[in-house]
């Protein structure tokens, strides 16, 4: 692959002129983004206001929820939660006469829960900017990345220009639990030659990502009064024996772990395990009769879903047997939610070289790469579809923490980095 030519320095002045003059509408943007409260199940809302501002653009939209697209083997089953209320939109970009590359645009709008308000130093959904930071849930996972696509698009416009070829702008759910969103758009028809997700990589690309299981720990137990506790059998305290398996566990896959190729003497403990969510019991002064524990848990490239899940059951397998009570009463696990390949987007794509390229030109030094022990909705792309996945977004902090944000300053110089791959990647002409 010849090496592909730098951006035009004239064209990229024009744009990073219509990035500036466009940036307080792009802030005022993302703060209305930030402003819905798009829980998980709850995203439609914003989904209809987005549909309408792009369809004020003069963008053709295409709204269709989960319910609407065929099931596929990647499909992940949901977790507490109906396909037909989990909102899809496509807006596109219809190039008469294409003499460029096509190209998705896509990022997510559900967030994380916010946990307690009392925590954060601004509410959650207020907005709040200070200090060149943008404060609120979903600001930096993946708000701005949305903003920054659409801005760049707009920048393009305003410099009195258009893409030569096909765009496809994509907001989708369920990126946190399962990617069926990603999947769903790509059943729905849409293909280009080339993917961007604009998750918040610091401006870096991200090279490869861990794959994510999700799972489900059911413990039964005996309850008596809390007088004769001996007598019982304690659900909650075995489902902590149980945790303590699946630590161990997770430190077993890290050790094999180093020899890995992309991970492996790169990052220090790259799969992750962690027990989310916790309930059980029904009364303080009584041994707990039931306990369930949803988790999370990494797996490297190179390692199946099947094997990760396969796993999981040895492991409280084997811790249960040494446990009188489990031993004879087994733990049930139930597979939900995330069930995902790791994904390598492996060096040398066209598409890698001409964001590459787009990078140095705005930022002055070569694109650097990531290695993520998380997962982005690249993978549906890469692994199942045959087009490059490119993730690479803006700065931001804290992301599913308190005080989650993100870096306005970033953020302009994110969207003049994605605008000129745009126009480098699918050319652009006059505007009609």
């Amino acid at each position: 692959m010849s090496e592909p030519p730098r951006p035009e320095p004239q064209l990229l002045d024009r744009l990073r002129d219509a990035v500036e003059a466009g940036f307080p509408a792009e802030v005022a943007f993302l703060q209305d983004l930030v402003r819905f409260p798009s829980l998980r199940g709850r995203e439609a809302p914003l989904q209809d206001w987005f549909a309408r501002q792009m369809a004020a653009r003069g963008y053709a939209v295409d709204r269709f929820s989960l319910a609407d697209v065929p099931a596929h083997p990647k499909t992940a089953p949901m977790v507490d939660a109906d396909p037909a209320a989990s909102i899809q939109v496509v807006a596109t970009h219809r190039a008469k006469d294409p003499t460029g590359r096509s190209l998705i645009l896509q990022g997510h709008i559900d967030v994380v829960p916010e946990g307690p308000h009392e925590m954060w130093t601004h509410p959650p959904y207020a907005a709040v900017i200070r200090d060149g930071w943008m404060y609120g849930r979903g600001a930096h996972d993946m708000k701005a990345g949305v903003a920054a696509m659409v801005a760049a698009l707009d920048a393009i416009r305003a410099a009195g220009l258009e893409p030569a070829a096909d765009v496809y702008v994509q907001t989708v759910t369920e990126e946190e639990s399962t990617g069926n969103g990603a999947l769903a758009a790509l059943l729905r028809g849409y293909r280009a030659e080339a993917a961007l997700v604009p998750e918040p990589t610091g401006h870096t690309i991200t090279r490869a990502q861990t794959g994510t299981i999700w799972f489900r720990l059911k413990v039964r137990g005996v309850p008596v009064h809390v007088m004769v506790a001996q007598d019982g059998s304690n659900a909650i305290m075995s489902a902590y024996a149980l945790i303590q398996a699946l630590y161990a566990h997770t430190r077993a896959l890290n050790e094999a772990g180093r020899a890995n190729a992309w991970y492996g003497g790169q990052v220090q403990d790259p799969i992750k395990f962690n027990p989310g969510i916790i309930r059980g019991g029904d009364w303080a002064s009584s041994t707990p009769a039931w306990c369930e524990v949803d988790c999370r848990i990494g797996l490297l490239p190179g390692t199946t879903p099947e094997e990760a899940m396969a796993g999981v059951e040895e492991a409280v397998r084997q811790a249960a047997k040494g446990d009188a009570f489990l031993a004879n009463n087994p733990p049930e696990i139930t597979f939900h939610g995330f069930q995902t390949d790791p994904y390598v987007l492996e060096p040398g794509s066209e598409a890698e070289a001409v964001l590459a390229a787009a990078h140095e030109a705005v930022h002055g030094e070569p694109m650097q790469a990531r290695l993520s022990t998380a997962v982005n909705d690249t993978r549906y792309y890469g692994l199942y579809f045959g087009m490059p996945g490119l993730c690479y977004g803006p700065r931001g902090e804290m992301a599913h923490g308190f005080d989650e944000r993100t870096s306005l300053a970033d953020l302009k110089t994110c969207t003049l980095t994605i605008a000129q791959f745009i126009a480098s990647w699918c050319g652009v002409r006059p505007r009609a």
